[in-house]
């Protein structure tokens, strides 16, 4: 993150001598991204973090299949057919559309997770109902509706339902870091006054997460050759064990409430809705707002063809008045590739003519490799969705 926080006991400096009450040393862990030469925090543990007892291979419960978008078509993916009872937000995630740079996926959880880190790339979690506390080893977070969850890379987790409705998020995972778009940061790392949102608008950690425990399972994804592999390490102590750290690198959560909307005379591209940047796509929150107000303006979106990407959209929220008509609802997840140009459902256009505020709610992720088809994409596709321009509403 572009701030320094400090939470619970560290020494004054670093890499110095730092005792428990019982005069044995702290265990001081540096986390970093991109070796040395980027963001980090230092954390104190009151045991070794590096001390672990056995190491396994794990088969996670669902195969990550995927296949090209053959026909090439839009697609509409209704999420809410995937409900399912007795998950958890990691082992639960059902693979809805992957790429070489990112994965997204949708879970429906009731249970808590394992322990687990993503050793491959930063996680954003987008809460679409229900609230949970997310435990990490740098303290924990309660989220609900509307948050986004930023986990940075190898940060150990996990996720605990807490309300009585089941917590649906939406996961997208990246192979490298998920920030906030470089135009929005000062070059000390500050967010400017052209920002959607600043560091006000950001919730981390407020106090340690201390707990004990032995021999203590967390599970990990990482690279392997030609793919991903999944190890269970055991752990000798908990790894939620950090008495204090401080630093720029932690697990962060933005409300989408608080993501404040650019308008103009005329609509504004999604660029103007951009919220985070990661390796080869980008995030964008479409909010509740006023629309344009040229005398003359359409508010909906233009006919559009991105030449170079891949667009996805999760409908989360309100009326979008564009797609009305195009069994588009709660939950929805489009998919519009490239080689396909997009836009409003027919009759559209006509309708928002004098509109003056749209209350729509949805996160977008525009990727710049083409997306492919995972097994739980396919299973919840509406296979009607590619025709609904070609018919009056």
């Amino acid at each position: 993150m572009p701030y320094y926080r400090q939470i619970g006991e560290i020494p004054r400096k670093r890499h110095t001598q730092f005792r428990q009450p019982d005069g044995t040393l702290y265990s001081e862990e540096l986390m970093g991204v991109e070796g040395f030469s980027s963001d980090s925090s230092l954390l104190y543990h009151k045991h070794l973090p590096t001390a672990i007892n056995a190491s396994v291979e794990f088969a996670p419960p669902w195969p990550l299949t995927r296949e090209a978008n053959l026909p090439l078509k839009p697609r509409h993916l209704v999420t809410h057919k995937l409900d399912a009872a007795g998950s958890d937000a990691i082992l639960g995630r059902q693979h809805l559309l992957a790429n070489e740079d990112v994965r997204i996926s949708y879970s429906v959880a009731d249970t808590p997770s394992p322990l687990y880190r993503n050793a491959i790339g930063d996680e954003c979690l987008y809460v679409e109902a229900g609230t949970a506390r997310v435990e990490t080893t740098f303290g924990a977070l309660e989220v609900g509706r509307g948050d986004y969850v930023i986990i940075p890379t190898s940060t150990i987790y996990r996720v605990v339902p807490t309300g009585a409705e089941p917590l649906r998020t939406l996961v997208i995972e990246a192979t490298g870091h998920i920030t906030p778009p470089k135009r929005y940061l000062s070059k000390r790392g500050q967010l400017l006054e052209h920002a959607p949102y600043c560091e006000r608008d950001i919730r981390g950690p407020q106090e340690p997460l201390v707990e004990d425990g032995e021999d203590v399972d967390v599970l990990v994804q990482h690279r392997i050759r030609g793919g991903i592999g999944w190890t269970k390490f055991t752990y000798v102590n908990h790894p939620f064990d950090v008495v204090g750290w401080d630093g720029h690198l932690y697990p962060w959560v933005f409300n989408i409430d608080d993501f404040e909307p650019l308008t103009g005379r005329v609509h504004q591209p999604p660029p103007a809705h951009q919220t985070f940047e990661g390796p080869n796509f980008v995030i964008c929150s479409f909010v509740p707002r006023k629309v344009d107000y040229h005398p003359l303006a359409i508010p909906v979106p233009y006919n559009h063809h991105n030449v170079d990407s891949d667009e996805v959209l999760f409908y989360t929220g309100g009326n979008y008045e564009a797609r009305k008509g195009s069994g588009i609802g709660q939950g929805s997840i489009s998919l519009h590739p490239s080689g396909f140009t997009h836009g409003p459902q027919p009759g559209a256009a006509e309708r928002s003519i004098g509109a003056e505020f749209f209350d729509e709610l949805a996160v977008m992720v525009d990727t710049f490799r083409p997306l492919d088809l995972c097994d739980a994409g396919l299973r919840c596709e509406d296979p009607g969705y590619a025709w609904t321009w070609a018919r009056k509403v």
